[in-house]
């Protein structure tokens, strides 16, 4: 059987935004915001399969129980474009697992080693070629193609986009606790490499209160101020690192930070356990704020923090800074 070249394809990539006018919510498809690797899968139609991550690196040796995929539509040559997840038990996607099978592909004996206890699921969301190039169709005829293939299988699967209600799918998404939604113009063509205003991503972010303990200097002209913040949260009268935090201020805020911090300087480490942070300046813990993340690591650490304002309005003690139960040991 032999192969048929198939073009290099960049992923087309969302631009972050808010969803759609109300008005023109028809207009657009709904389709969950996964948390994993983004892959390009080419199936040239000879029984083979490779896969490519965003950067275009072949990381096909990192994913073995995907080979099976390259079987699926016999003959026929084509380039999907999809993310693969790893599942935790509720079946929602978990990157912390999924960091675990990464970076494998020029170790394929222990991938897989893994892949047989941490397996992956390629989830399928659009088809720049089939047969020929499909990038200049318009977003609803692609998405009509790739159902139409009925990609489903042990390790894959083409979950369907909704068409309308926007604000109801963002709901459910908050809802069942996934990292948000992506939302597609019906009429938009494939942009390869592009990040077009004609895919928007919407992250879901939890917001909560954290106690700062230490912070980290910056580099080049944030010399002398905090280029990250070292925060944590209380459990069972221990404050327990949570992370760092270093997006989110304005160049005052960053400045008035400073401030804060050297007025509170101190060689003791607040957090219990002392974490391993090379560099650190501690403080007391005496400082509140607030921050946006998306999901925690199943250590208790944020994922993607961000900074959304000083609390002076709380005091350690008085705030919310509680670590969930789930978190509050063994950290």
């Amino acid at each position: 059987m032999s192969s048929v070249p198939l073009p290099l394809v960049p992923p087309m990539l969302a631009t972050p935004g808010p969803l759609p006018p109300a008005a023109q919510d028809d207009r657009w498809a709904y389709e969950t915001k996964q948390d994993g690797q983004r892959v390009i899968v080419y199936l040239p139609g000879d029984g083979t399969l490779v896969l490519r991550a965003r950067s275009g690196e072949v990381i096909t040796d990192a994913y073995p129980e995907l080979r099976p995929l390259a079987h699926a539509l016999g003959a026929t040559p084509a380039v999907l474009d999809g993310e693969v997840l790893a599942l935790d038990a509720r079946g929602r996607a978990d990157f912390q697992s999924l960091q675990s099978r990464m970076g494998l592909a020029h170790s394929p004996a222990r991938a897989a080693r893994l892949a047989a206890r941490v397996p992956v699921h390629l989830v399928l969301f659009d088809v720049p070629f089939l047969d020929a190039p499909l990038t200049g169709l318009p977003y609803a005829e692609r998405r009509a193609r790739l159902e139409g293939l009925r990609l489903v299988g042990p390790y894959w699967s083409t979950p369907r986009a909704v068409t309308g209600h926007g604000a109801e799918a963002l709901r459910a998404t908050r809802e069942h606790g996934l990292e948000g939604l992506v939302c597609k113009r019906l009429d938009s063509v494939y942009e390869p490499g592009v990040r077009s205003r004609s895919w928007v991503k919407i992250r879901n972010l939890r917001g909560e209160d954290v106690v700062v303990g230490g912070w980290l200097p910056g580099g080049g002209r944030l010399a002398g101020l905090p280029g990250a913040l070292l925060v944590g949260q209380r459990a069972g009268g221990r404050l327990v690192y949570t992370g760092r935090v270093g997006t989110g201020w304005s160049e005052a805020e960053r400045a008035e930070l400073a401030v804060l911090l050297r007025d509170r300087a101190s060689t003791r480490c607040p957090f219990d356990p002392v974490p391993r942070v090379p560099g650190a300046r501690w403080v007391r813990a005496e400082l509140v704020g607030e921050v946006a993340y998306s999901t925690r690591t199943r250590s208790g650490l944020l994922r993607q923090p961000s900074w959304r304002r000083l609390r002076p309005d709380l005091t350690p003690e008085a705030s919310s800074a509680e670590l969930p139960d789930a978190f509050g040991h063994g950290s």
